[in-house]
């Protein structure tokens, strides 16, 4: 993971892709979000999704787990260049979340990631505040998901703590 300093705002990286399968779908719903158009296929298609749709906490959920791996990637390439790895701290918080579009099964959504706003923090010394939107597209090149999230990010040469 980089350091405050080594982001630029506008900086994109391509996260990775999701297959939402029927029984994914249904794995998901039935312990999350069980509600008929996420569990059965029939209830799906007449619902105004028009198929089984996957529920938007899924979107976000597989959206969540490709930029952790994606983050978790990063840092390993680094530590074998011998690079010092920057170690992020928790997220203040998002806004915007959108579930744009219905998600079916069958689609693959690929997530972008992208800044969007950064700055130094007032009330915790050594570390930044970096927001990005990331933003999940299907397989014929439609937008379906989309959210705005922040995150502590450390200087590189400061004394800092933990955010809490």
């Amino acid at each position: 993971m980089r350091f405050f300093e080594d982001i630029a705002i506008g900086q994109r990286r391509e996260i990775g892709a999701y297959t939402f399968t029927a029984e994914k779908i249904k794995t998901f719903a039935a312990k999350f979000d069980p509600q008929r158009f996420h569990l059965d296929e029939e209830e799906g298609k007449n619902s105004l999704f028009g198929g089984l749709a996957a529920s938007g906490w899924h979107v976000g959920s597989a959206c969540m787990s490709l930029l952790v791996a994606d983050g978790q990637r990063l840092a390993r390439e680094a530590a074998s260049r011998g690079e010092e790895v920057a170690v992020w701290g928790p997220s203040p918080g998002f806004r915007d979340l959108r579930w744009i579009r219905p998600v079916l099964a069958g689609d693959t959504v690929a997530y972008v990631n992208e800044v969007v706003d950064k700055r130094t923090s007032a009330s915790r010394p050594g570390w930044g505040i970096l927001t990005a939107r990331t933003t999940g597209t299907n397989q014929r090149g439609e937008e379906v998901y989309s959210i705005t999230a922040s995150a502590f990010v450390p200087l590189r040469k400061a004394v800092r703590s933990v955010p809490r």
